[in-house]
């Protein structure tokens, strides 16, 4: 397809035009000016590339026919990219703008020079922008003048956060940020009626000399209808904070309307309510940052706007301010805070069907949702679901007949840091949501009868908006009890395997965690999107730990061990005991807004100590699948040189105590929403110490590096913005497992060495 689509690529540009198939920019005398950045001045650009020249895009549109009325050339057309036609009038325009954005920088002698190279019998052209930028303009002396000694204190108080300095080029970009930036902070300290524009520059220089004379100038208040009284730079104080629960956003508010309202004042904060109470007063206080009698504050008003948008029933939120003018020698204003009710309660289905190898299933889900239980913006979310499957073969001497499953789950949000004994103060600067949860699953299989039952109690809360993200389990418990088991099920599939009769077993874990993300993705940045990025990281780290308490209280307790175990038990149950970590780094750079490589590491370690020799099984690391080594299967691949040759009946045995993922992975979008990925991934999963039934899976510093697998693979994917869906395509590149046969990278055998996958999202 990548060939034949790239061929024929001028089929549709007119007869005396060309394609533009290539533009250079050419700086011949400073290498240090960044020719990437100056290309977004450009006004015409190629068509769109994937893999460093592939004009796939175009080549789509070219599989249309002229005959623009057919609804099937008017379809390929739409998703594919019209040739682009060389224009001598955007040449000029981006000439024009190259030069300007150089000036922008400091060179202000700078000069742009364009050359084509157009080969008639291709129709295609080629343009070079050469560029000599000369010598730049510098900021040699910095002043500032401003005559209002107190804002003169404000701004210089803290000159790391200034931009400009002695030396510096001339940019005209690093002034204007500049002014934002005092302006930012001048209004955090309470300068309302403060704005860039009051900030100008002068600059002065010499005939035939680089150097600058650079002055800062503050400006006087200009006459402003909005702001009464303000005729120097003064703080605004905060009068009255008003809060209209029931705002129509369509409308504009007349506060005056609200006044026969019924209307409380809590803490100082008059609250509007309009026909029903749906949120407490309480509430309000604890998401208002807004302070009456303190100065204004533009940090207050963002901390504002995040704390509602945490809550739930709130549809829209919006905060306004009126100046009310100078009393008692201060400037006033009076804030309005105008909050719109969501829906508080949904109902949602879902139905699914199965077929394994034959044996028909299928399930019914149900989720309720109230986000306002107790006018306080709680959310509780109820889950049940049902599943079923018939089973065929021999069921004598079996429980049952066929596979079933009922579930059900109950969670409790909190918009709030509960804690007892908690302050305001400090409830508000953490602004954390907590999360009391239970689940209970119970199964039933022709072997076995399970339940499995758990509770939770979570806090998560953000920092600088959702950039940090902290996770925090207080307490997380789950219990699995097997009430009913054949006698000859373990006998059979684990007769010398403690790990595998582990997780048929009774046992308990209580255990807490912590987590945490970071990264410096802006707000709909990535490919494609509205804000481009070069390079977005993201770091994920959690630890979790469990038993200590439990341990702690038997040894207290001068509790004995169970003779058979030689393990302490609660409720006649051996509890779990293990310190558990994961790191997992990922940095995506992109080209350009179509093109990005992606890479990946990923580490976790669990060891299991104290009152538990081996990890339970859910809390093991596996290895391959959608999000790991994508040449092998989910759980198929190791721990290390271990060969589990693919088979259900050692699909237990292929999990391990530590695990290592390397990946790199470049993406390119195509065309509509769909994105081509191609990727290598590396990786493996070992055991902290030797298990007889995991032979070779021990993790030992020198041989794991040659236990690390390797693969290869394409993947499509289709991108909603809100979802994607993913199938990717992996092969074995190296297989560590003992006894396999190396793989050959030019005839590759599909049957043993291919896998494919198909899920939700990126992989990282």
């Amino acid at each position: 397809m990548c060939f034949f689509v790239s061929c024929h690529t001028t089929k549709h540009v007119p007869e005396n035009h060309y394609l533009l198939n290539k533009v250079h920019i050419n700086v011949e005398d400073n290498k240090g000016i960044n020719k990437q950045e100056l290309r977004n001045y450009l006004r015409q650009t190629p068509n769109h590339e994937i893999f460093g020249g592939l004009k796939f895009q175009l080549g789509i549109y070219n599989l249309s026919g002229r005959d623009s009325t057919k609804w099937y050339n008017k379809w390929i057309q739409r998703i594919g990219q019209a040739p682009v036609v060389y224009d001598d009038a955007l040449t000029e325009a981006s000439v024009t703008q190259l030069r300007l954005a150089l000036i922008n920088k400091g060179y202000m002698d700078a000069k742009v020079d364009v050359k084509t190279r157009a080969e008639k019998e291709k129709k295609k052209i080629e343009v070079d922008y050469n560029i000599q930028a000369g010598t730049p303009h510098y900021i040699d002396s910095l002043h500032y003048n401003i005559p209002n000694d107190t804002l003169r204190k404000l701004i210089m108080q803290d000159s790391t956060k200034l931009i400009l300095h002695e030396k510096d080029l001339f940019n005209r970009n690093n002034m204007e940020s500049e002014r934002l930036g005092i302006a930012n902070r001048l209004r955090e300290k309470g300068y309302f009626g403060f704005n860039k524009d009051y900030i100008t520059f002068t600059a002065d220089t010499t005939e035939n000399s680089k150097a600058v004379d650079l002055t800062l100038n503050v400006m006087p208040p200009f006459a402003n209808n909005h702001l009464p009284d303000y005729d120097e730079h003064r703080p605004y104080y905060v009068r009255n904070v008003y809060v209209i629960t029931d705002y129509e956003p369509s409308l504009r508010y007349e506060i005056s309307k609200y006044h026969s309202n019924d209307t409380i004042t809590h803490k100082g904060i008059k609250i509007l309510y309009g026909k029903e109470h749906y949120l407490r007063a309480n509430i309000i206080d604890d998401n208002c940052f807004i302070k009456i009698g303190e100065k204004y504050s533009s940090s207050d008003v963002d901390k504002t706007y995040q704390s509602f948008g945490r809550l739930g029933i709130l549809k829209y939120i919006n905060i306004n301010f009126e100046a009310v003018g100078e009393i008692d020698n201060k400037l006033w204003v009076d804030s309005y805070i105008l909050l719109t009710k969501g829906k508080s309660q949904t109902v949602s289905l879902s139905l699914e069907g199965t077929n394994s190898e034959g044996d028909l299933g299928f399930g019914v889900g149900a989720t309720y949702q109230h986000r306002n239980l107790a006018k306080g913006s709680e959310i509780l979310t109820f889950k049940t679901g049902i599943n079923y499957e018939s089973i065929s073969g021999d069921m004598s001497g079996l429980i049952n007949d066929r596979f079933a499953e009922y579930s059900g789950e109950v969670t409790i949000n909190f918009p709030k840091f509960i804690f007892p004994f908690l302050k305001k103060s400090f409830r508000q600067k953490i602004r954390a949501n907590t999360e009391f949860g239970s689940s209970f699953t119970y199964q039933e299989r022709p072997e076995y009868t399970r339940v499995i039952a758990g509770a939770g109690w979570k806090y998560k809360w953000t920092e600088r908006g959702s950039m940090i993200s902290h996770t925090f389990d207080l307490l997380d418990v789950s219990y699995i009890y097997l009430p009913r088991i054949t006698d000859s099920f373990l006998d059979e599939i684990a007769p010398d395997n403690p790990l595998l009769r582990y997780s048929y077993e009774d046992h308990f874990i209580m255990r807490m965690g912590y987590s945490f993300y970071y990264t410096n993705k802006q707000h709909n940045a990535g490919i494609g999107n509205f804000v481009f990025q070069p390079n977005i990281f993201t770091f994920r780290a959690g630890v979790e730990t469990a038993g200590n308490l439990l341990n702690l209280i038997s040894h207290a307790s001068n509790q004995k061990k169970d003779p058979n175990s030689q393990a302490y038990k609660v409720f006649g149950i051996q509890y779990s005991q293990y310190v558990k970590f994961n790191l997992d780094y990922s940095l995506a750079h992109a080209f350009d807004r179509r093109n990005a490589l992606v890479f990946h590491i990923g580490m976790g370690a669990g060891i299991p100590y104290g009152n538990t020799n081996i990890l339970p099984f859910e809390k093991r690391f596996y290895s391959g699948g959608a999000n790991s080594v994508r040449g092998w299967s989910v759980r198929t691949l190791g721990p290390g040189s271990y060969n589990g040759n693919n088979t259900v009946s050692l699909f237990m045995e292929q999990c391990g105590d530590i695990r290592l993922d390397l990946n790199v992975e470049y993406r390119a979008r195509l065309f509509w929403v769909f994105e081509l990925a191609a990727f290598i991934d590396a990786g493996n999963i070992w055991t902290i110490k030797y298990y007889e039934n995991q032979p070779g899976g021990e993790f030992k510093f020198n041989k794991f590096y040659k236990q690390i697998a390797a693969s290869y693979g394409l993947g499509l994917r289709m991108n909603f913005n809100y979802f994607l869906l993913r199938l990717d395509c992996g092969m074995k590149a190296y297989n560590p497992a003992e006894g396999q046969v190396r793989v050959p990278l030019i005839h590759p055998d599909f049957s043993r060495d291919f896998a494919l996958h198909f899920s939700v999202g990126y992989p990282f």
